[in-house]
């Protein structure tokens, strides 16, 4: 048990932020959550109190990336904040800013109070979308050394975002943390159980299959992690002194489509019976992307592995993600039960 500490969370209704607040209460931590509007709270107390009871060591706070009110008061008298709220965005908008602006302003709005609060410790939640070394030149895996370049070819919205915000927070703390630290936690694609129906885009991937709404299996593949891990590093990266401006991607297993379908066939029986099987040929998928713009931003990727290396989480903070098939059957079989399938 933590020894009285209290910890801020922003997006303290979303997916990773939900299961951080979860973890932190389980360890006896003081939460105070954020959420973009008040109104959010019971539907959020509600899915917290189905994992933990939060007794009287939770509160939440109204705040918006894009605006100064509400912020230093969320953070005052805080130990330690993780900032985790930040837009998350499938697809490629219009205009970039829609995902860059927010992200990067709340970044600095959430560093700068953490600051002036005096707080021991940030930890951000970035992505690998910041550590990728692009979508083409056949095979590679990344670590936290790699920086995406967001003004190459190609870059989405989303990436430039998650690479603009992790970068102002850095620059913030360099500048004005004093005794402030600053680490970050950039995850891959963060799937798990949902605690209620309203969940991650990124859980999208298995609700998809499980619905049949994808007809076949392209050839692409993506490091999955569990999204109790990445609470689980995210608060290892809050009290290590060690942690202290560093960063951490969080990672576990590449899987292919097939692989994940193939999990939910074994495991799920006649839950997965629409579940696809037939695999779709690269070049369909690419003349299917000369029509849709989401699709084309995927094709660079079809049968290349892209990965990501945990091992400096698992070397220094000891971190150890649990197995794909857990993450998937525990994804999938919360889906069924809130509903969302």
């Amino acid at each position: 048990m933590a020894d009285g500490g209290t910890a801020l969370v922003t997006g303290g209704s979303g997916y990773i932020g939900g299961w951080c607040v979860v973890g932190l209460l389980q360890q006896g931590y003081v939460v105070r959550a954020t959420v973009r509007d008040l109104a959010k709270e019971a539907d959020a107390r509600a899915s917290i109190a189905g994992v933990v009871d939060p007794g009287n060591r939770l509160s939440f706070h109204a705040v918006t990336l894009t605006a100064d009110a509400g912020w230093d008061a969320a953070a005052e008298g805080c130990d330690y904040v993780l900032h985790v709220a930040s837009p998350l965005g499938v697809a490629e908008p219009k205009d970039p800013d829609v995902l860059i602006r927010p992200a990067r302003e709340g970044a600095r709005r959430a560093v700068a109070a953490a600051i002036k609060a005096g707080v021991k410790r940030v930890v951000l939640t970035s992505s690998v979308a910041a550590t990728s070394k692009g979508s083409g030149g056949g095979d590679w895996t990344a670590d936290e050394t790699t920086w995406t370049d967001p003004d190459a070819r190609g870059v989405s919205a989303y990436a430039r975002s998650k690479t603009l915000a992790e970068r102002a927070a850095w620059e913030l703390i360099a500048e004005h943390g004093g005794a402030t630290t600053l680490a970050t936690v950039n995850p891959a694609l963060v799937l798990g159980p949902v605690r209620s129906g309203d969940f991650s885009d990124s859980v999208q991937v298995v609700e998809r299959l499980l619905t049949g709404r994808v007809p076949g299996l392209p050839r692409l593949g993506f490091n999955v992690v569990d999204v109790r891990d990445v609470a689980d590093l995210h608060i290892r990266a809050m009290t290590a002194p060690e942690a202290a401006g560093q960063r951490f991607i969080a990672a576990a297993h590449h899987a292919w489509m097939a692989d994940i379908a193939a999990i939910l066939r074994a495991r799920l029986g006649e839950a997965a019976a629409k579940v696809p099987t037939r695999k779709v040929p690269d070049l369909l998928l690419r003349l299917v992307g000369l029509f849709d713009k989401d699709l084309a931003s995927v094709a660079p990727s079809l049968g290349h592995k892209h990965d990501f290396s945990s091992q400096k989480a698992q070397d220094l903070l000891g971190w150890r993600p649990r197995a794909l098939e857990d993450t998937i059957v525990d994804c999938a079989t919360s889906l069924i039960a809130t509903g969302s399938v």
